[in-house]
């Protein structure tokens, strides 16, 4: 018999099929072993020594896999086909080695790059040694991320309290998005007038056209800047007579594009779906380990971690002959269509994300999936088929009209296109980038339109428009812009992102990117402190010498030594930096977010409380704030973002609380106040007094005696539930608002519903949550059943009071901060349970496969000191 690793158990399930009673087919798990996070880690001093630690979950994991392999004639290594499926065989042969578990046995590594029969058998036919440059690579990289965190963040801790990390790509994507932002800040809008017309054919047909030149001038997009100069086109106009000057069609043709890579993926996904970018992964993931067809267990697509662009020779074949069935013979073009990448340090290692089987169309298997598997494998299918079909053929129109007779010559054009054959526009249309948008390209179609005939007016606009600054970075364009600059590679991007969200340096509004206060604090510290390691250069040339390296073309000791020899003594030199040090570039650097121009000539500097002291940056427990110079004679501060537009008075409170009035109940005294965490209500005085904060989406200026009235005296008293007598109260909780009936909560949709549900909604919302499952029950309904766990006993996905997480037994494992419920894969799951149980949540239950008979036994051989021994061991 021999055994086989892989990664993951459904991966496992599927492969022993293919490879039937002669193989035993194990799972790892993902990765076995990891660098501690603790210093010592990575010994630079030792040629860079590394301690692998090994965690509870993967060391039984392990002991199975070197049991089995005792009885094994072969030991076959088939995990994924990149740089961490290379890593995760060295490591699992490694552990293996020093258990003594393989001896004399061969051991050979297989790859493939879709998870179908013929590609699992074939690699079985082709085995191979583990790539040491592959590993190599992979112990340099993760040394290099090692060394940068656990060096740069402890710099970070003492002169930023507050912060939470730095990471090596991380930091530099966190520059991006506040560059970004700051860039949107600086920007100056400006008005502008564009004028067109809408004309009749003498048959009758309307189209409009733009104005491109006025009394011999050319009018580009933002050239008529007055509103009085755009008013007297918009006369001469109208007092003009119309000719078409000319009509040009030019043919044309529009090819496809390549098949997905990675990061084209989660781009695609992100703006056709609305997937966050580790949700696309979770997705492709599922259809890449094996969905049951029909009985059949397949993978739906090739490996998803890739930034190849082409397809194997015989995909090629397949997609075209699925193409003549599918589309016709004419969609199929005479030669089939190669590509190369245009991204910066590309290793195109792997083929392109594409179906494993192109007569799998997705209408054919649509029964077999879930709602997000079918969108996400649709549109691989689409994309991959529409890359080796026809290009669409096109007719770009384009017709200059005259205007004369006005006082004043001037022209306008009409932009218009046709597509005489939509090819593979057929299949997959291409929807232009958010960011990249483009007035000019008209692809409306226009009717017949003949030269040198009249064109009647029937109407001419003058449209005031106002520039807009740069958009935010969704996932989607920072991930283009990443690939781009070289930065990071495709395994990493979903993670990257992630992890900026769970440190709380951007939030996503509205899809977008938006740098929090604490982001823009730790990047302003890096650019001035450590601009050379945030510069996108310095990184994306890193990331060559990792490729390098995976190449033969480096050595990893080298580039270590190389990279740690100038960031060691940087960090050092930072080390005598003071905090006062740091503050005052600080409040240079972000002055125009820490003390944002009041509009009045006023120094924007200058305390609007006490008005003699001076404001600047502080930093606290929970990060960095504006305050007063004064202090403790003045209290004045506020978060560092400062107040939104139009609320400067009411958040500044310029000469100290708003009065509101006073509570008719108790006949304290109201204000509105201004703190670090933004502005609040306050009834009464001192310790005693009582405080809400404005709830999200009101805004300052509208916040009156009744609205601050309501909001302090939360909750409120709905009424009481007709069945059991009891109080049903609304509020507003650190999860949001909320109805509270028994000891349960229910959410409410939006915080206006607080003040204004009545009694009858709210004992239908609690009915419903009752019914459905939600916050304040005992025990949440299952989401979804993900499988059994090893050691027995169903694994399933809640949602609870704090929020979804997974359960096994009376192990519960809150799932991590932006994670789909619905995503959640059996093996993160694992993971998560492994790391909860390891943290000593759940200890009893997680070892209830321990026969009790071998503890008893224990218990009675055992004497008592030793007893104790075993259990501190065990913990």
């Amino acid at each position: 018999m021999d055994v086989v690793v892989v990664e993951s158990p459904a991966k496992a399930k599927t492969i022993n099929k293919y490879l039937g009673k002669d193989y035993k087919v194990l799972a790892s798990y993902g990765h076995v072993r990891d660098l501690p996070p603790k210093d010592g880690s990575v010994l630079p001093d030792e040629d860079f020594a590394m301690s692998w630690q090994v965690d509870t979950a993967s060391n039984k994991r392990l002991t199975e896999i070197a049991k089995a392999v005792k009885d094994a004639d072969h030991l076959i290594l088939a995990t994924d086909p990149d740089r961490e499926g290379e890593a995760i065989s060295w490591h699992v042969l490694d552990v293996l080695n020093k258990k003594r578990a393989l001896k004399d046995k061969p051991v050979s590594r297989v790859v493939f790059n879709a998870i179908t029969k013929k590609s699992v058998l074939e690699a079985m036919a082709n085995p191979r040694r583990i790539d040491d440059d592959l590993v190599n690579a992979y112990l340099a990289r993760r040394a290099l991320d090692y060394l940068f965190g656990f060096t740069l963040s402890p710099v970070l801790w003492r002169k930023l309290p507050g912060s939470r990390s730095a990471g090596r790509v991380q930091s530099v994507a966190l520059r991006l998005v506040c560059n970004r932002e700051a860039e949107i800040e600086r920007f100056v809008r400006e008005d502008y007038w564009m004028v067109a017309g809408t004309f009749l054919t003498p048959r009758g047909d309307s189209f409009s056209a733009r104005l491109t030149t006025f009394d011999g001038k050319r009018t580009n997009k933002l050239d008529i800047k007055d509103e009085d100069y755009a008013k007297r086109i918009e006369t001469v106009l109208n007092q003009s007579s119309f000719r078409i000057e000319s009509v040009e069609a030019k043919p044309g043709k529009r090819n496809p594009g390549p098949p997905f890579t990675t990061s084209s993926l989660q781009q695609a996904a992100s703006s056709r779906m609305g997937f966050g970018a580790s949700r696309t992964m979770q997705v492709a993931q599922r259809l890449y380990e094996g969905v049951d067809i029909g009985g059949e267990t397949a993978g739906l697509i090739t490996y998803m971690r890739t930034d190849g662009v082409q397809m194997a020779p015989e995909a090629v074949s397949a997609a075209r002959s699925a193409i003549g069935a599918e589309f016709g013979d004419r969609y199929v073009p005479e030669k089939p269509r190669h590509y190369s990448t245009k991204a910066k340090n590309a290793q195109e290692a792997h083929e392109a994300i594409r179906p494993t089987d192109f007569t799998r169309t997705p209408s054919s298997v649509k029964r077999f999936l879930d709602p997000d598997q079918f969108r996400l494998y649709d549109l691989i299918w689409k994309r991959a088929i529409a890359s080796q079909m026809a290009a669409a053929d096109l007719e770009r129109t384009t017709v200059e009209l005259i205007a004369s007779g006005g006082g004043a010559p001037a022209t306008l054009r009409a932009n218009g296109q046709v597509i005489r054959f939509d090819g593979f526009l057929a299949a997959y249309t291409d929807q232009r980038d958010e960011d990249d948008k483009d007035d000019e390209n008209d692809e409306r179609r226009l009717p017949e339109i003949r030269a040198d005939e009249e064109a009647r007016r029937e109407a001419i606009e003058v449209t005031k428009s106002t520039t807009e600054p740069p958009p935010r970075y969704s996932e989607a364009s920072l991930i283009k812009k990443m690939e781009e600059l070289g930065i990071g590679r495709p395994s990493t991007y979903a993670a990257t992102l992630q992890t900026l969200q769970d440190r709380n340096y951007v939030k996503v509004e509205s899809r977008k990117l938006v740098p929090e206060s604490r982001g823009r604090i730790v990047t302003a510290f890096l650019e001035n402190f450590f601009d050379k390691y945030v510069e996108y250069d310095f990184t994306a040339g890193l990331e060559e010498e990792l490729d390098q390296i995976s190449d033969g073309k480096a050595e990893w000791k080298d580039v270590l030594a190389r990279f740690w020899r100038d960031f060691s003594a940087h960090v050092d030199d930072t080390k005598e930096l003071r905090v006062s040090d740091v503050l005052d570039r600080l409040n240079d650097e972000l002055a125009a977010v820490a003390f944002p121009d009041r509009g009045d000539g006023t120094n924007p500097r200058s305390c609007p409380k006490c008005g003699t002291g001076e404001l600047s940056l502080k930093l606290g427990k929970f990060g960095a704030f504006v305050g007063c110079s004064n202090y403790p004679d003045c209290n004045f501060t506020r978060q560092l973002d400062g107040p939104a537009e139009g609320d400067e008075a009411a958040a500044g409170l310029g000469d100290g609380p708003k009065n509101l009035g006073t509570d008719p109940h108790t006949g304290e005294e109201i204000t509105l106040r201004s703190g670090r965490f933004g502005p609040y209500i306050q009834r009464g005085e001192g310790k005693e007094a009582k405080r809400g904060s404005i709830p999200k989406g009101w805004s300052v200026d509208d916040i009156d005696h009744e609205k601050a009235l309501a909001l302090i005296n939360l909750p409120r008293d709905v009424g009481q539930h007709p069945e059991s007598g009891k109080m049903i109260s609304a509020g507003i909780g650190r999860y949001g608002p909320f109805l509270l009936h028994d000891g349960k909560y229910a959410n409410l949709e939006t915080v206006d519903d607080v003040f204004s549900i009545g009694i009858n909604r709210a004992v239908t919302v609690i009915a419903e949550k009752a019914k459905n499952g939600g916050r304040g029950r005992a025990k949440a309904a299952a989401l979804k059943e993900l499988g059994d766990h090893p050691e027995g006993g169903t694994i399933t996905v809640r949602d609870g009071r704090y929020g979804p997480y997974v359960n096994w037994g009376k192990v519960n494992a809150t799932l991590p901060k932006g994670k789909d419920p619905a995503g959640i894969t059996v093996e993160e799951a694992l993971q998560l349970i492994a790391a909860k149980i390891e943290k000593g949540g759940g200890k009893k239950s997680a070892a209830k496969k321990a026969p009790a008979k071998k503890k008893a036994t224990a218990k009675k051989k055992a004497p008592a000191k030793k007893k104790t021994d075993t259990k501190a061991k065990e913990d």
